[in-house]
């Protein structure tokens, strides 16, 4: 590495997404190692008022500026180097059925022209994936990208001691946002084709309410939980059911496969990227509700399948998606940076 010192600024819109989760991960990592890094919280209608919003000044400490794709570029420093990094694949248009009008007026008319101009402005752009790097290839613009797997605490999300009870159900677990780009609609039809024998643990709150009347009587709602009841609850499942149709990085499967869990999943998506069919998990057809039946009852049937691919699965996140490394890989990005290397 450099002899100069990164020194990192995060301006960032305080969303209360996983990005915000991401942003202070990152700061904490960069901390850890002694280096400066800090963040300014803008506020939420900074993303869809940024004229409202005054631009802070960048600190005279700062070295490099590490921003969201979807940071307006009024916010972007001149006199820094610019990292920006690219979260989703919400451009997808596999997902134009699943988003709604409004929703996809603002993707299409708001945000992707806030990203284009950030993509080609920025010094270095990150996706967190390669689908999220070939989804922005084809619907935003081309440039040069580098690919780093958002990392998790491997240490936090772990295997616990469940032993399945003789006779009880096969548990399934779903963790996420109630909504239909995640694919929360295929739930009650998978658990309605499984039946007896199997049960689904969902977090649907308050979102899944207008649709529980018609749900079978094997789903149960967890409602919101915290990041410790999360584990818990992967520590209690046998598999993790994650039927989204699109994702930048599936973090939330890469965390239950931390915690030694087989994900059963979507094919097509950036899950793809984490779960090897028939290793750690198994891809099902995109909107098969009997392939993720018979993937449900295949884990179930076969225990030496499950346990392989739970073992698997935990040994792939701890080898490719520990927190560490993406730590690391961001370091050496900075320093390559100031170094003015390509």
């Amino acid at each position: 590495m450099s002899d100069h010192v990164p020194a990192i600024w995060f301006p960032a819109i305080r969303t209360g997404t996983g990005t915000d989760a991401f942003t202070e991960r990152l700061v904490a990592g960069l901390q850890a190692r002694g280096l400066r890094a800090e963040i300014t919280w803008l506020p939420l209608r900074a993303e869809y008022e940024p004229w409202t919003v005054r631009v802070p000044k960048a600190p005279e400490w700062a070295t490099v500026c590490h921003i969201n794709t979807w940071l307006h570029p009024r916010f972007i420093p001149r006199q820094l180097p610019v990292v920006a990094t690219l979260h989703h694949s919400i451009h997808d248009p596999a997902l134009r059925p699943y988003k709604g009008w409004l929703r996809s007026a603002y993707h299409r008319w708001w945000i992707a022209p806030i990203e284009r101009r950030v993509l080609r402005r920025v010094d270095r752009v990150v996706a967190v994936s390669r689908f999220v790097a070939d989804m922005a290839r084809l619907t935003l613009c081309d440039v040069p990208m580098e690919v780093i797997y958002n990392g998790i605490d491997t240490e936090m999300f772990r295997p616990g001691n469940r032993a399945r009870q003789p006779g009880g159900p096969f548990k399934l677990l779903y963790v996420g946002s109630w909504m239909a780009r995640k694919g929360v609609d295929l739930l009650a039809p998978i658990m309605r084709e499984l039946g007896e024998g199997f049960e689904l643990q969902y977090t649907g709150g308050v979102a899944a309410e207008k649709e529980r009347h018609s749900m079978p009587g094997n789903m149960r709602d967890l409602g919101r939980l915290s990041i410790h009841q999360v584990i818990t609850a992967m520590q209690n499942a046998d598999a993790f059911l994650f039927p989204s149709r699109s994702e930048g990085l599936p973090l939330v499967a890469i965390e239950a496969m931390a915690c030694g869990l087989p994900v059963i999943a979507m094919e097509g998506t950036s899950v793809g990227e984490a779960v090897t069919h028939g290793r750690t998990g198994l891809l099902c057809k995109r909107e098969d509700v009997l392939a993720f039946a018979e993937a449900a009852r295949a884990m179930a049937t076969d225990r030496q399948l499950r346990l392989a691919c739970g073992a698997a699965a935990r040994e792939m996140v701890a080898s490719c998606f520990r927190e560490s490394r993406m730590v690391d890989a961001y370091i050496q990005m900075y320093h390559d940076l100031l170094d003015g290397k390509i």
